[in-house]
């Protein structure tokens, strides 16, 4: 693909793809139903997540400037079945973010012509409550608001908010994808994520405050919380302004979803995971239509049917999951090299990592399942990650140094990544890991029946075409040798 972006263009993209459905429509859902005004320390939670994982993201599109984003990196490093199960949890995340966004359209379009939120939805009756809203369109302030009951649900629920506000930061590993159009990708891509992530993490949480400022958090409407709070403080007209910029904001966001999403498609394309035809690049456009028409339809497909809490909490599973995976593989990157790195070192750092994921997970469920018996298991599971990433410091040579940019403190900040992920994945409701097995369930059998030889005949032409290269390379030599010396 060309390469004609620079910084300027990526951190553009990078808040064009993230400020979107998740500010202007979940931070109402949760400050009503989950956190109320402490809602900012939620999306402080989350933003602090998102942007661990923007370091991560960052060092791997320096090193591995491809479309395929993480998709590729985890190719790379951890081979082609977990990338294969990333890829099919990439391609979930931005069908299922499109198609969210899409549905919060329709509920600001309806506010702007001054309409309740469901009244450009057809409700079919025969459908399940959660996908009986057909979404056609889809295809100043109080101090006591925000004061009088900060927190009302507890740290429970600003962590169960955090894990659905996540949601909100989704987007950004799409700049990530477009490594391959970028001018210089090792000074362009680290200020350009960094930039609009920081930028994305303080306009979210002025917002949060400003919302809870204005109603209290019982009174917010959970669908356009930010027009009908306008009206309730008696500005019915800047509810239309509000409205306006929201569907402006929704609608780049959809945008830029529907390049990062195409570009993921065209690499795992290349690959023959997914059908060679959708890797297919316009020599007219330079770009992948194909690809892009393809994720398009199956978000309209899933905008039409599907509620919007399904797909937000749906969404953060699949999300938290990718970027952990990227955190490990960030670690494997640094201390692996194949060949190179002993044997006992290799054992150091799978230990390791299996021990801070074993940690990790273990926080995880004891908060997810709200067992009584205070901080016990907290005292075990939190020094097991602590000790695990010191001896991982400590006691494992690195493997690599990034040539161009490398994220710092290695290897607490990928380690700790991969524990505020899945510490936010135990606060995700139980039916929404059902939907997410069912998922993966069918991932699986295609990647067994399908995937997998078709990537392993990919491989098989690949090396052929190679040794043949080489024998041709080899050929050419001897000739010119034996030229030169008659």
């Amino acid at each position: 693909m060309r390469r004609e972006l620079n910084w300027w263009d990526l951190a553009w993209f990078g808040v064009g793809a993230v400020i979107g459905a998740g500010i202007f429509v979940l931070t109402g859902q949760e400050a009503k139903e989950a956190a109320g005004p402490a809602v900012v320390l939620s999306y402080a939670v989350s933003g602090v997540s998102a942007m661990l994982s923007v370091f991560c993201y960052t060092e791997f599109a320096i090193e591995i400037p491809v479309a395929g984003g993480s998709f590729a990196y985890l190719r790379v490093e951890l081979g082609d079945f977990m990338a294969f199960i990333a890829a099919g949890n990439i391609l979930l995340e931005y069908c299922i973010g499109g198609a969210a966004v899409a549905r919060s359209w329709t509920s600001y379009f309806a506010t702007l012509l001054n309409h309740h939120p469901n009244d450009f939805r057809i409700h079919a009756t025969s459908l399940a409550e959660d996908y009986s809203r057909l979404d056609p369109i889809a295809v100043v302030a109080k101090v006591s608001n925000f004061t009088a009951d900060f927190a009302p649900y507890g740290a429970r629920g600003v962590f169960a908010a955090s894990a659905v506000l996540f949601f909100a930061y989704i987007g950004f590993d799409a700049v990530s994808t477009m490594a391959e159009e970028t001018k210089n990708p090792a000074k362009d891509i680290p200020v350009g994520l960094v930039g609009a992530m920081a930028l994305t993490t303080v306009v979210y949480c002025v917002l949060a405050v400003t919302l809870c400022l204005m109603q209290p958090y019982k009174d917010i409407d959970p669908d356009a919380p930010f027009s009908v709070a306008f009206s309730a403080v008696g500005m019915d007209w800047a509810k239309y302004i509000v409205a306006f910029g929201a569907l402006k904001g929704m609608t780049t966001v959809l945008l830029v979803s529907a390049v990062g999403q195409a570009r993921y498609l065209t690499h795992i394309a290349r690959t023959h995971m997914a059908p060679p035809c959708l890797a297919v690049v316009s020599p007219r456009w330079g770009t992948p239509v194909r690809a892009t028409v393809t994720m398009l339809a199956a978000t309209a497909i899933i905008a039409f049917f599907t509620d919007l809490g399904i797909l937000s909490n749906l969404l953060s599973i699949s999300t938290l999951f990718i970027f952990m995976l990227v955190a490990v593989a960030l670690l494997v990157h640094r201390y692996y090299v194949s060949g190179e790195t002993t044997a006992t070192n290799r054992t150091k750092l799978v230990s390791c990592i299996a021990v801070i994921l074993a940690a990790s997970v273990g926080t995880a469920v004891y908060w997810g399942l709200a067992v009584d018996g205070g901080w016990v298991a907290y005292a075990v599971t939190v020094p097991a990650w602590f000790v695990a990433t010191l001896y991982l410091q400590l006691g494992v040579p690195k493997a690599r140094v990034p040539k161009m940019w490398g994220v710092p403190l290695v290897p607490w900040l990928p380690s700790a990544s991969i524990f505020i992920n899945i510490f936010l994945l135990g606060s995700i409701d139980g039916k929404s890991f059902m939907r997410f097995g069912i998922w993966t369930v069918a991932l699986l059998v295609y990647y067994f029946f399908v995937g997998l030889h078709a990537s392993y005949d990919t491989a098989k032409v690949l090396a052929a075409e190679a040794a043949t290269a080489r024998v041709e390379e080899g050929g050419q030599k001897a000739v010119e040798i034996t030229g030169a010396g008659n």
